[in-house]
């Protein structure tokens, strides 16, 4: 059996970053509302979002003891409540059964990323996490993927959705690149009008098309 290493992006991949800002905002809407009706706001703080318009300059403006500083702390630093995306779990469970290594490469904030992987309850689950500031770098930099190279993995494939920056190290590298493809949900546009390098070899609906993939 060839030794293999499974190593996966976290936003928009297994989880949706849009779940995240929701969670966000149901947090910061019960922080600003006091007696007034929080799901109201939550709601009009969303559909501010999804005009394309700052809900925190709507929030500082309805109330004058807001600060958009505060209002990021709250977004970056709350304990946020997610799910993985549809079949993230067994897609890891597929990689433990064949005693594959499972790795993560995310960009954000320290904090930020750790509070996801808590609240999902996945930390344990991977033999190696990159988180960009606690190493000092993002993608596409290429130390953000070598760090995971060692002697006896024959085989590196990495799972992520954004062609502007996932994949282009990974294609270098010669490890397989697979994109999972955005369901509409996607908080960054998804665009494969780029050169080749950047492009990745599979494109998937769902990850557990990852199975025909690794295995």
């Amino acid at each position: 059996m060839r030794n293999k290493y499974i190593i996966f992006d976290l936003d928009d991949t297994l989880i949706y970053e849009i779940d995240f800002l929701k969670s966000a905002y149901k947090e910061i809407a019960r922080f600003a509302c006091n007696s007034e009706d929080c799901e109201s706001l939550y709601d009009k703080m969303l559909d501010i979002y999804h005009q394309g318009e700052d809900a925190f300059s709507f929030l500082v403006d309805k109330f004058p003891h807001l600060t958009k500083e505060k209002l990021l702390e709250m977004y970056r630093n709350h304990f946020p409540n997610l799910k993985l995306n549809d079949g993230a779990e067994i897609i890891f469970n597929f990689c433990k059964s064949k005693n594959y290594k499972i790795g993560l490469i995310t960009d954000g904030r320290s904090v930020t990323q750790r509070n996801k992987l808590k609240s999902l309850n996945i930390e344990n689950i991977f033999d190696k996490i990159i988180i960009s500031e606690e190493f000092g770098s993002s993608k596409p930099d290429e130390r953000n993927f070598i760090v995971f190279q060692e002697e006896g993995i024959d085989e590196y494939f990495y799972i992520a959705d954004n062609p502007k920056k996932d994949f282009i190290i990974p294609n270098k590298l010669n490890w397989t690149s697979v994109c999972l493809l955005d369901k509409g949900w996607n908080i960054h546009p998804q665009n494969f009008n780029l050169e080749e390098d950047f492009l990745p070899k599979y494109r998937i609906e769902n990850l557990t098309n990852l199975i025909d993939i690794i295995m």
